[in-house]
């Protein structure tokens, strides 16, 4: 296959992986839907693989697809590499780029820092995804993603940690008039405890007591949730204590309406991670993205948008 046609084939690949159609990626293209099959036919009968299952209802990848992929991307961020390094017009960045964030940190941390980006690189088209779904980077066609706490180990992402967001053990004065108020971290097992998780599954609390030492506890409680403003709300209500991000309850510990609580005991918070696929060379706009996103979240304080 020639050098030229190939580049043609995987630049249509790319598309449809991206759009998740061959009619927008044939929108996309200014190709007709039909050129957009026969083009992917031919890639695929070049490779001597089908890249993707093809149903009436749903396009997706094959394990094949997938793993054509994401080595397709790591040519292309090569070439996007070398042609950064010679381009007098460098500092200027288009194509596409696909962001997965969590919701309510996205929304108040990240998505400030995107529309910046938006106004000062008017070639590059962001495409955010706004979701507290654990995203498959390869599958969904994602670039990159900001993850919030422990990451499990991955042969295949590239993680970098942006920095930690501290946290709070926090319950209102009417729980407190009720249950009483923990005096020690082995209390909180008598009390109900608003958990962070899905599936059934509630994530443990952390903490580091005044002389350094690291405690895990395991809690219960008659409400577990996945968003932390729903769990910000259900501990206004007086329906338990919830360990809350301390950007997001600041103006309600002020007003007196949640108040912190085992001040001795001091969680260790949630790491905020940028997470992307492994490449031998990072995307120059992945690369962009992360380092204004790292100098942003070294400010103190942080100041969410």
């Amino acid at each position: 296959m020639a050098t030229k046609d190939a580049f043609r084939g995987i630049h249509v690949f790319m598309e449809v992986v991206d759009t998740g159609s061959f009619t927008r990626a044939a929108e996309r293209l200014d190709m007709t839907k039909s050129g957009v099959s026969k083009s992917i036919s031919r890639l695929e009968q070049d490779l001597a693989v089908r890249l993707f299952q093809r149903t009436t209802r749903r396009l997706s990848l094959t394990d094949e697809g997938r793993r054509f992929n994401a080595a397709a991307k790591r040519a292309l961020a090569e070439i996007d590499e070398a042609q950064a390094l010679f381009s007098p017009q460098r500092a200027q960045l288009s194509g596409s780029l696909r962001i997965s964030l969590p919701v309510i940190f996205g929304k108040h941390w990240v998505l400030p820092l995107l529309l910046e980006v938006a106004g000062l690189q008017p070639a590059l088209e962001l495409d955010i995804q706004l979701t507290d779904r654990m995203v498959d980077l390869v599958e969904d066609g994602v670039d990159l993603a900001i993850r919030i706490g422990p990451l499990p180990d991955s042969a295949t992402l590239v993680a970098k940690p942006l920095g930690v967001q501290q946290a709070m053990l926090c319950a209102s004065p009417a729980y407190l008039a009720q249950r009483g108020s923990p005096q020690a971290l082995a209390d909180l097992s008598r009390h109900s405890c608003i958990t962070f998780g899905s599936g059934g599954l509630a994530r443990p609390w952390h903490f580091q007591d005044r002389q350094g030492r690291r405690h895990s506890i395991e809690v219960r409680g008659q409400l577990g949730m996945n968003d932390s403003e729903a769990i910000t709300s259900a501990a206004l209500a007086g329906l338990g204590i919830a360990l809350i991000a301390d950007w997001l309850i600041a103006a309600h510990l002020q007003s007196g309406k949640l108040v912190q609580l085992l001040l001795a005991a001091q969680p260790q918070g949630f790491p905020v991670y940028a997470v992307w696929q492994k490449n031998q060379y990072l995307s120059p706009k992945v690369k962009y993205i992360v380092d204004l996103l790292a100098a942003r979240f070294t400010q103190q304080p942080w100041t969410p948008g």
